[in-house]
Order: C-alpha cells, then structure tokens, then sequence
C-alpha cells in the first residue's frame, strides 16, 4: 500500500494505491475532507475504496496518480457547486 497526501485549499485530498485483490496490480482509492467551514472538525466529503469500479492499473504510481487526480476532480466540482 501506498499512500499520499495533499492540501487543496480547504480540502485534504488522501489518495492510496492498494495491491489488489489477488494480485496483479494496484487499485485506486481516495477520500476528500473539507477542512474549512466544516465546523471543529473536518468533514469527509467524498470517499471511494474502489475508483474506476476496481480497475487495475500495473504500477502504484498510476493507481495514486489516478485517485489524486480523482480528488482534485471532485473538488472543483465541489467549487463549482457551491458558487453557483
């Protein structure tokens, strides 16, 4: 398992690559905490154990390159949702 972590404004972005089940690959996995306006304590705003329905991507690098773009994505939706 590898996992990263990073700040996106008022949102933490936690994005992990899992060996998958069985083998052969990593899967993606993300949750989003919006860590403003959320009161004393974060608020999870997303979460998916399984991105892309499980797909398997061959490195750990791809499967966390994924789910922080993932997390990024949804975060701008979020944006985008509240302004409007």
């Amino acid at each position: 398992m590898i996992f990263d972590e990073r700040k996106e404004g008022d949102y933490l972005i936690y994005a992990g690559a899992l060996e998958a089940p069985r083998g052969q690959g990593y899967i993606a996995a993300v949750v989003v905490n919006r860590v403003r306006g959320a009161g004393p304590t974060p608020r999870e705003a997303y979460r998916d154990d399984s991105l892309a329905c499980g797909y398997r991507w061959l490195s750990a690098d791809e499967a966390l390159s994924y789910a922080l773009n993932k997390g990024r994505e949804l975060i701008q939706r979020e944006r985008h949702r509240l302004h409007c």
